[in-house]
Order: C-alpha cells, then sequence, then structure tokens
C-alpha cells in the first residue's frame, strides 16, 4: 500500500505504462504471426496479391514498432533489429 500522495501516482502511472507496454508487445507478435504465415503462403503460391498483402502486413508491424520505439516500449536498436530481420525474411523469398 502507498504511503503518500506521490506514491499512489506512481502506481497509478505504473499501471497506464504497463497496459500500454502490452498492447505495444502483444500487437506486434500477433502482427509477426500473421506476417510468417502469409510470407508461407506467398512463398506456395508466388501470387502478387500475397506479396501486397505481406508487404501490407509488414508496413502495419512497422509501424507500431516505431511507435512503441517512440513511447519507450521498445529499445530503438532492438527495434531496428526485429525490422531489419523481417525485412530479411521478406527479402529470401
Amino acid at each position: 500500500m502507498a504511503n503518500s500522495k506521490s506514491a499512489e501516482k506512481r502506481i497509478e502511472i505504473n499501471k497506464r505504462n504497463r497496459f500500454r507496454n502490452r498492447f505495444y508487445k502483444s500487437s506486434t507478435r500477433t502482427l509477426i504471426k500473421v506476417f510468417f504465415k502469409d510470407l508461407e503462403l506467398y512463398k506456395s503460391s508466388q501470387n502478387l496479391e500475397d506479396k501486397e498483402k505481406v508487404k501490407k502486413v509488414l508496413n502495419s508491424i512497422y509501424s507500431l514498432i516505431d511507435k512503441g520505439t517512440k513511447k519507450n516500449v521498445f529499445h530503438k536498436n532492438a527495434a531496428a533489429r526485429k525490422k531489419a530481420k523481417l525485412a530479411a525474411y521478406l527479402k529470401a523469398d
């Protein structure tokens, strides 16, 4: 239990930040799973529509990672590493 008003505020701020961090991290993980599923589909079909779908998912992953980095959910180097690995997977198709 908090002993002061500032400690109560810190508890609320930590709760808010925890939910925000959880949103960005879980959403990124979910989209990465969708990316790999769509990438496998594209590799098997070699269809241009599937490639566009993969690129669209990749752009949304980039957006989430960049926004999370701006809010200090991800470290900038970790974010760059994630983005580079995903781009390499797409390029290796």
